[in-house]
């Protein structure tokens, strides 16, 4: 039995399918009760735990071979990041009181950057859990090809990918959820002792150029890259509603200027198979198909 957070986003779900599919057992760690209805129908059993209930998490985690922890993100978060360590503290009480065979814990590329930024809610995360007197996984994937569905829009209607990543023909390191999800189900069936970091990536570095050309050839018509200048990022991040946009802002620096990056550009990083290509046509036909419905 492996229990399974953040499984209704596309991380968790690819993760427990592939578990599912293998005809392994899945407890669906969840916090609202009316998802668990497609979750209960593939066999899961489900447990309900708020990510900051240690108490709940315990019993989630336990008698368990495997745990797998997705924990949820803050966007916009107030500084020094007491969202993420509210979710840290439940987390590490849960995990001494269940103590599960084993843990596999999404973290992110940067979690070992030098400088503050968005990204530092995963770094707290791996300083916590690596204390941990269990096995422990680190999986810190690239970023996600999936957050091109905020360009779509734009590439469709205006025929322009802006972007905040920089310059437009630097490749970076990006990974699809799908291949995310499969490594994190790999990893949680392999035996280990201590603390490791799985780095991964997709099967190539992909740059704002390329992901306008991925877009231009899903919509079937060109598709050009307009640089978002730095100058502009805070009255942007402000207009879209962040009230501290400053770490969001260091972190795309931390890409742009190299100092958010794998440990050795990658060369021991896993590699996945999903390309940026089946992605974003994935994603423009996801958006069409909802905006005809």
């Amino acid at each position: 039995m492996f229990a399974i957070t953040g499984i209704t986003g596309k991380v968790g779900g690819a993760l427990a399918r592939t578990l599912l599919a293998d005809g392994l057992s899945v407890r669906a760690v969840l916090r609202d009760e009316a998802k668990s209805g497609p979750w209960i129908r593939q066999g899961c059993e489900v447990a309900l735990a708020e990510m900051n209930d240690a108490e709940g998490l315990a019993a989630a985690f336990r008698s368990v071979e495997g745990v797998f922890i997705l924990p949820p993100s803050e966007f916009d978060p107030e500084p020094g990041f007491p969202e993420a360590r509210r979710v840290i503290a439940a987390l590490v009480a849960a995990l001494i009181a269940a103590r599960p065979g084993k843990v596999v814990c999404l973290s992110t590329i940067g979690a070992d950057a030098a400088h503050e930024n968005l990204l530092t809610q995963r770094t707290l995360l791996e300083e916590a859990l690596g204390e941990l007197d269990l096995p422990v996984t680190f999986l810190r994937p690239a970023w996600f090809m999936e957050n091109a569905l905020w360009d779509v829009a734009a590439a469709r209607d205006e025929s322009v990918l802006r972007s905040c990543l920089q310059p437009a023909d630097k490749a970076f390191p990006m990974v699809a959820t799908q291949d995310v999800g499969r490594t994190a189900a790999a990893l949680l069936r392999e035996d280990w002792t201590g603390t490791r970091i799985v780095e991964l990536e997709g099967p190539q570095r992909v740059s704002p150029n390329d992901l306008a050309h991925a877009f231009a050839k899903a919509l079937d018509h060109p598709v050009r890259v307009e640089i978002v200048t730095r100058d502009s990022w805070e009255a942007l991040f402000r207009g879209q509603g962040t009230r501290n946009p400053l770490p969001r802002i260091r972190m795309i620096d931390g890409f742009n200027e190299d100092w958010i990056a794998f440990r050795d550009d990658g060369r021991s990083a896993m590699k996945g198979t999903v390309t940026l290509e089946d992605v974003v046509t994935d994603l423009v036909g996801q958006n069409c198909s909802e905006a005809a419905g």
